[in-house]
């Protein structure tokens, strides 16, 4: 689904080099851009991590970025 708040492929490649790497270990339920997408609706809509959409990281998955 699509929201305003989303980022493009072109921002994408500009904030992806500057987050660090993981260490290969079992693969995360949500990549980094879909939780960044996340924060950016929640700062755009103004509302509470539990109530994002969801197709975008739940309440309890930003905390560990």
């Amino acid at each position: 689904m699509g929201y305003s708040s989303r980022l493009s492929d072109k921002e994408w490649e500009i904030i992806e080099p500057l987050l660090p790497r993981k260490k290969k270990t079992c693969p995360p339920k949500w990549t980094k851009r879909q939780i960044l997408d996340g924060v950016f609706y929640q700062l755009k809509q103004g509302c509470n991590w539990a109530d994002l959409p969801k197709d975008l990281p739940q309440c309890t998955v930003p905390t560990g970025v």
